[in-house]
């Protein structure tokens, strides 16, 4: 089976991520879509496994098979984890419920880690780039300070903060480069110093429900045997 067909047919769950979830959308911005893919059981069964991600079939549209998804979100991967959290549901099927039912199992503590190591990686790239070329790419800065809004919030809350329209002004502000570099540097330092302190309190648990999540799959494999 082509691996676009494995999307068309097997999808569970289908959501919209991006600018339009986050509420940062302007007339020209993408619908990025994101999903999670079951194949039959039976396909695992050969040697040739099915794909653990799939681009397509439309643009705009990256899938994951249903193991991968959740070993990424198990891993406190921010990308993923968002996809559970928009409110931009497009497709969902009894095995997606379920999933999304157990979106909680996946939080821990990481996530200030995982959200805050990210967030870094970006402010050393932007840094670095301004001091080779002079030039900041502010849309990737908006991103680094949206990262840390969002993790301090699932900190705070247990929640994944996918709708930043709450700072939708200031953080556009940043994407136009209407706010000095000094500015966005000192806004990101309080953030991260902020997601550091929150690191060790809160309602999450020091490490995600693996044991929940492993048995969601099994019991979805084994639906999938026929």
């Amino acid at each position: 089976m082509h691996d676009h067909e494995l999307v068309r047919q097997h999808t569970v769950y289908s959501c919209v991520v991006g600018s339009r979830a986050y509420g940062l959308e302007e007339p020209a911005s993408d619908v990025d879509r994101r999903g999670v893919f079951c194949p039959p059981t039976p396909m695992f069964w050969r040697f040739e496994k099915p794909p653990k991600h799939v681009d397509g079939p439309e643009s705009e549209r990256f899938s994951w098979e249903l193991e991968r998804f959740c070993v990424l979100a198990l891993q406190s991967n921010p990308t993923v984890l968002e996809c559970l959290w928009t409110s931009l549901v497009e497709e969902l099927t009894p095995v997606g419920e379920e999933l999304l039912a157990l979106r909680g199992a996946f939080l821990s503590r990481l996530v200030g880690d995982t959200y805050g190591r990210y967030a870094a990686d970006q402010m050393n790239r932007l840094a670095g780039s301004r001091r080779r070329t002079g030039q900041v790419r502010w849309k990737q800065a908006m991103h680094m300070i949206r990262l840390l809004i969002a993790g301090g919030h699932v900190l705070a809350t247990g929640e994944v903060l996918v709708d930043v329209s709450a700072y939708r002004d200031r953080l556009l502000a940043v994407r136009r480069g209407e706010l000095a570099w000094d500015e966005v540097s000192a806004w990101a330092a309080e953030l991260s110093r902020s997601l550091a302190a929150a690191a060790g309190r809160g309602p999450l648990p020091a490490e995600p429900d693996r044991d929940g999540v492993q048995d969601f799959l099994v019991a979805t494999r084994r639906k999938l045997c026929d």
